[in-house]
């Protein structure tokens, strides 16, 4: 009980602070400095992309690796077993409404072994359905008062803390399954944790062990997302052609990343996500990069901390990262209130990332104008809107999701 009082008080001491952080920042769109985009469409020997080819076979690959070695960073290549086992599962879950299964995925490599347990609902009745894949903060018993669902390794917070943000009914009802797992069991939010994160898999054991583009905590939660679909491809019962991944704030840059690297999902939802996210970087408005790298340096690969104060010099944008989802559906939320996460910039960089959708002949978001609150706005294969509210996942949120895959599921 002591270290779970421990990790609360320091939560509660780093939520201050990064409060203070907030109420610092600037709100003032006319403070918003001028700047200039990197150009998605415009190769680096300069060459202009006009066809899809070429954005396949030479500009996307570039902006991949542009982001692999100044951002989020790169996995380790190396190979690791991986073992799957079914702890518990019945057939009467959500009021009959929903198969439940739990599974343990056991990763091993380097004579070291991690653990991730995956708590799944998936609609009864339906061959092939499509799945969410969403990662949770406070562990998978704390999205449900569902009293069969196991206790996630390192949560510390009661049964059903936040259900409100897990509108698994809903989801259910809709035809669609959804896995969640505690992203603690990937990479512990901490800095000086790497210990204890899948990394000692692949011989990473301390920081010293970091090269300049080596991932950290978002590139390791993105892969355990990729690791989790692993799983759900190998069930009858989940479509393969539907799959989407789904994050919120962190785990909404999570997202991102998870669906620019993994081209089997189907549909990429970024939930709030502001800095190094979806929102553009170079906009001073609310979080900046300086203030991200900051506070959380375990987030992405050392050369990040580089352009902290020289945002301009990043060879990238977050616009370019959304247009790595290009074909595949995309959906970028924002909440009014939510000033930190720059709902303006995430609008704008999701606009500049449609432009790429035009090559593959879909309609773009230019010359739409920033959507009223509580109205969406879906164009081509790109979704946005902005809800009332703070920074949160609402029962709003997941309707319009669920909606917009059911109308642009082919």
């Amino acid at each position: 009980m002591k270290k779970k009082h421990t990790i609360l008080i320091i939560a509660g001491l780093f939520l201050t602070s990064l409060m203070a952080q907030a109420q610092d920042a600037n709100y003032d769109e006319s403070l918003v400095d001028s700047y200039i985009l990197p150009d998605a469409m415009t190769a680096l020997n300069g060459q202009l992309i006009t066809k899809k080819k070429q954005w396949e076979k030479t500009r996307r690959p570039q902006i991949l690796k542009l982001f692999q070695d100044n951002e989020y960073g790169t996995m380790p290549d190396a190979k690791i077993k991986t073992d799957y086992r079914i702890l518990e599962e019945s057939g009467e879950a959500l009021g009959g409404k929903a198969i439940r299964r739990q599974v343990e995925i056991t990763f091993r490599g380097n004579n070291q072994s991690r653990k991730m347990l995956v708590l799944i609902y998936m609609p009864k009745g339906i061959k092939k359905c499509p799945v969410f894949v969403s990662p949770n903060f406070q562990g998978n018993a704390t999205t449900s008062d569902d009293p069969a669902v196991i206790e996630s390794q390192y949560s510390t917070y009661g049964r059903g803390h936040q259900t409100s943000r897990w509108s698994f009914d809903r989801i259910v009802s809709s035809g669609y399954a959804i896995a969640t797992f505690h992203y603690y069991d990937i990479y512990f939010d901490q800095n000086d944790k790497i210990s204890e994160s899948i990394y000692p898999l692949f011989g990473i054991n301390s920081s010293t062990d970091l090269l300049y583009n080596t991932g950290k905590a978002i590139a390791a939660w993105a892969w355990g997302c990729s690791r989790v679909l692993d799983y759900l491809l190998t069930l009858k019962n989940i479509d393969r052609k539907r799959t989407i991944v789904m994050g919120h704030s962190r785990l909404g840059k999570t997202a991102l990343w998870c669906g620019a690297q993994d081209r089997r999902f189907a549909m990429v939802i970024s939930n709030d996500s502001g800095c190094s996210g979806a929102a553009l970087s170079r906009r001073n408005y609310g979080e900046t990069v300086s203030r991200i790298n900051k506070s959380f340096p375990w987030w992405f690969c050392n050369r990040y901390q580089s352009y902290s104060q020289d945002v301009a010099s990043l060879p990238i944008d977050q616009h370019e990262l959304l247009a790595l989802i290009a074909p595949r559906l995309l959906y970028v939320a924002s909440a009014k209130e939510d000033l930190w996460a720059d709902p303006l910039g995430e609008f704008l960089s999701l606009q500049e990332a449609s432009k790429v959708y035009a090559l593959y002949g879909y309609d773009t978001l230019e010359g739409c104008s920033f959507p009223a609150t509580d109205e969406h706005l879906w164009k081509g294969r790109c979704g946005y809107h902005i809800r009332t509210g703070q920074h949160d996942v609402t029962d709003f949120d997941w309707q319009q999701y669920i909606g917009f895959a059911d109308k642009y599921f082919d």
